[in-house]
């Protein structure tokens, strides 16, 4: 299940468990829209995979399993992620 974690990881923006510009990995790396397609490029910094947007639980599924309420450091190395991009910019998702 999702922990729906309530802040992005890159600039510590607040995401809601209903949030529409939350955005994940397949290891639930958190971010915002912006920082997952703009500043990271779509490649995580953690596993190098790629982001999609996070489903949205349902109200009535949110009271019986809620959301994540411990948050993530923001920060982003941008010296280190930009090592990291270069090694998966020209490498689709799916075969990284």
């Amino acid at each position: 299940m999702l922990e729906l974690r309530p802040s992005c990881e890159g600039c510590g923006k607040s995401l809601s468990a209903d949030a529409p510009d939350a955005m994940i990995c397949s290891y639930e790396c958190t971010f915002c829209e912006v920082c997952a397609l703009s500043t990271l490029r779509n490649v995580c910094p953690n596993c190098g995979g790629n982001f999609q947007h996070r489903p949205i639980r349902p109200r009535a599924m949110l009271a019986k399993h809620p959301a994540a309420t411990q948050r993530h450091p923001a920060s982003i190395n941008q010296e280190s992620h930009a090592a990291f991009f270069e090694r998966y910019r020209t490498t689709p998702p799916g075969e990284r």
